[in-house]
């Protein structure tokens, strides 16, 4: 795990940021009294529960971070012959990334929609729709999503992305994800630094979100 000090985190609890996950007993088990956020994960990951490690990181970056690092993963990890609709998802996730207005949210979610939201890319594109604003439809009252909703999805969504193609290699991953996830955390891209998607395909190449 980085040394590096996990400045993008601001919860001070590692409970707190629990509470807002579905963790089974034996992660809740690795909690101790005032345990920051940065030594849960610690132990988890060394615990060798890196998907238990992976929803506590979606849910302790700030959204905007949470729904990159998801693109990151995705990116990583698409074939070649990813069907339209996917990459629409990805890009509007990007979009709603490098540009957080409601307008890119809502598209987000249009996008998602339009997957039957079946991929990786299409929880990343609802990440980005619960990271705020109302999920009602436009001009409807508001709809506030329930705090830890974006987490939830961006969880899924890099998860997804480790075991939907050749999941036997899921595990190697997480490895993976966790560390640009918490490359992330401490400030950087998350840039991955080899493709993972078995193919040749996909993308060590994304950018900066700032």
């Amino acid at each position: 795990m980085t040394a590096a000090p996990l400045r993008k985190i601001r919860q001070r609890q590692a409970r707190d940021v629990a509470d807002l996950c579905t963790l089974d007993d034996a992660a809740r088990l690795l909690l101790a009294p005032d345990q920051s956020p940065t030594d849960y994960l610690a132990a988890l990951i060394g615990a060798g529960r890196r998907a238990d490690a992976v929803r506590v990181l979606a849910h302790a970056l700030p959204p905007r971070e949470a729904v990159w690092w998801a693109c990151v993963c995705i990116r990583a990890t698409l074939p070649p012959d990813a069907p339209e609709p996917v990459l629409s998802a990805l890009e509007a996730a990007r979009a709603w990334v490098f540009q957080p207005s409601d307008a890119n949210r809502r598209a987000a979610y249009a996008s998602a929609q339009a997957t039957d939201f079946q991929h990786a890319a299409s929880w990343a594109a609802v990440g980005a729709f619960w990271s705020g604003g109302s999920m009602a439809p436009a001009g409807a009252p508001d709809v506030p999503a329930p705090d830890g909703l974006a987490g939830k999805a961006v969880a899924a969504a890099v998860i997804l992305a480790a075991v939907t193609r050749q999941p036997e290699q899921g595990n190697q991953r997480l490895a993976a994800f966790l560390d640009s996830g918490l490359d992330i955390a401490a400030g950087g891209n998350g840039r991955l630094t080899e493709t993972l998607s078995g193919s040749g395909a996909g993308g060590a190449g994304e950018g900066d979100t700032r």
